[in-house]
């Protein structure tokens, strides 16, 4: 069942490369760079296999914190909809502007 409901199934996955899974990754990196510096080992070289585990574990940890996010801000967005959909005299269409209409204050000719 995981973290989230049945409903986040219908979101689309998010990218393989996003921020979370970046910085999580990146974060788990240095995670195992300062492990080394503390056992006094050189930190690039020593303990690749180790290094390799924190950025996955890191990627996979920001992957689902994306999934989340997503599925929180999509049920703000429903909701929010949905209250302009019941209460639309708070909520007044506008007139959708021309490009003349957006261009004429700033034409420098006049």
């Amino acid at each position: 069942m995981g973290f989230l409901p049945d409903e986040a199934k219908v979101l689309p996955p998010p990218g393989i490369l996003n921020r979370n899974s970046a910085w999580l990754g990146f974060t788990g990196w240095l995670t195992a760079m300062f492990h080394n510096s503390l056992n006094r080992r050189p930190a690039l070289k020593a303990g690749v296999h180790r290094q390799a585990l924190f950025i996955t574990v890191g990627w996979f940890i920001g992957y689902h914190l994306t999934k989340i996010e997503n599925y929180k801000y999509s049920n703000l967005d429903r909701d929010m909809k949905e209250y302009m959909r019941l209460h639309p005299l708070e909520f007044p269409a506008t007139e959708k502007k021309t490009f003349a209409e957006i261009v004429e204050p700033f034409n420098p000719i006049r």
